[in-house]
């Protein structure tokens, strides 16, 4: 168990650059090992999580090269994937396991998806019945946690209506129709992470999305476009983004960022919140808005998130947390029900630290309330396995009177193994 302590400092100044997008990472190896020929991913996401993406991939015999600054998929069509009778291990990864279950639904073969103790307690049921409507015969423990068994074969489409935004669901249905003879549906309510539908149209898959309906036509070849730059990761950034408007003094430019619109919630609650953060240039890469941004120290006052932008900022709700201690009012996160099935359960989880750390918050079923602006005192706070929680209060640490002890802080490398050594080199001492 390692254990790392961050302590206050001045302010956070320069440029930085966040390493490559995951959510991006996953869906190029997927796609990419789907397709014909080759593609070429450059600046990926260097964590475990994707790394757990591509021994999957070459355990069904996928070959897959790494260097330092690229991974390199050879694709041979949809139905190239090899039965070797080995486990296909997603580790910590919610993303690997649940696109390549819709992925191996329409396999000729029956394949063993599981991960770690983690993993294995996240439901997957919200996947298990879609790709059931579709044909596939899946298992689970209890019907709704890992392992899954899925005996694959023949898929015929659906019309399908995401109860919950989930950005996964949705990739897994869509993969799975890559494989089903007609037209498949996915409606979504409200919308949620979009990189699936742009790669899948990069890669020339039959798709078309309207109205928040998506619809792809299977049983069509997609073709390898070659060299894929992947754009800096919001979500990584999103640590910076937050120290930067905390600490007085501070000026940061991000630079190639990823800003889909689906993406930066966080960019527009800190503005909600009046904090100063200008998109200084955007442009498009393969859909993807990716661009420069520029964040300033601010003060904030508090705000309300609810069912309109939870799905968009999901990820940084516990950086939200944090902004609301250091804000002047109340502010209230509702319909966040999904942070309970995250890693860990992020809201007992973000109550727990923050109340280790002498801050008051009230949680609540589907979130929290905190009322600031209140000091941090500082102590120790819990990963719970969760790399969020490790970077969140590494970000409270740098704002507290004493510092911030962090335990098992060594699974920051699921998402972002240099994410200490690229604080240090950002920030001013005390």
């Amino acid at each position: 168990m390692t254990k790392t302590r961050v302590t206050p400092v001045r302010r956070i100044r320069g440029e930085y650059i966040p390493p490559g997008d995951k959510s991006i990472s996953h869906r190029l190896a997927i796609l990419g090992s789907l397709a014909h020929g080759v593609t070429r991913i450059h600046h990926y996401c260097p964590g475990e999580d994707f790394r757990s993406t591509l021994q999957c991939l070459k355990t069904l015999c996928v070959p897959v090269r790494v260097s330092r600054d690229t991974v390199e998929i050879h694709g041979q069509g949809l139905y190239t994937y090899r039965d070797t009778g080995d486990v296909l291990d997603a580790g910590n990864s919610g993303t690997t396991i649940r696109l390549l279950a819709g992925v191996m639904a329409g396999q000729p073969f029956t394949s063993c998806l599981t991960g770690d103790d983690s993993l294995r307690n996240r439901p997957m049921r919200r996947i298990i019945y879609p790709l059931s409507l579709m044909g596939a015969q899946v298992e689970a423990r209890k019907g709704n946690y890992p392992p899954l068994i899925i005996r694959g074969g023949p898929l015929r489409p659906i019309r399908y209506v995401l109860p919950v935004a989930s950005a996964q669901v949705k990739s897994a249905i869509l993969l799975a129709g890559l494989f089903a003879r007609g037209v498949t549906e996915v409606v979504e309510p409200v919308p949620s992470r979009n990189h699936t539908e742009y790669l899948l149209q990069a890669y020339g898959a039959r798709i078309a999305v309207e109205d928040g309906v998506i619809r792809i036509e299977g049983g069509h070849p997609l073709r390898a476009f070659g060299d894929y730059v992947v754009p800096g990761d919001i979500s990584s950034a999103a640590y910076f983004i937050v120290a930067a408007v905390l600490l007085p003094g501070s000026d940061l430019v991000v630079r190639n960022v990823n800003l889909n619109e689906t993406r930066t919630g966080i960019l527009d609650v800190i503005q909600r919140m009046g904090g100063r953060v200008e998109v200084l240039e955007r442009r498009r890469v393969r859909g993807e808005w990716v661009g420069d941004v520029r964040v300033r120290s601010s003060s904030l006052r508090g705000t309300r998130i609810g069912r309109d932008m939870i799905g968009r900022v999901i990820d940084e709700l516990p950086l939200v947390a944090l902004l609301g201690s250091q804000a002047e009012g109340v502010t209230v996160v509702r319909n966040a029900k999904e942070l309970r099935v995250k890693e860990t359960d992020r809201i007992a989880a973000i109550v727990q630290n923050c109340r280790a750390l002498g801050i008051a918050i009230e949680e609540k079923p589907d979130g929290f309330i905190i009322e600031g602006p209140q000091k941090i005192r500082g102590g120790t706070v819990r990963s719970f396995g969760d790399h969020r929680m490790v970077m969140t209060f590494s970000i409270a640490g740098l704002i507290s009177e004493e510092g911030v002890e962090i335990e098992n802080s060594e699974v920051v490398g699921i998402s972002y193994p240099s994410f200490f050594e690229d604080l240090h080199r950002l920030v001013e001492p005390a």
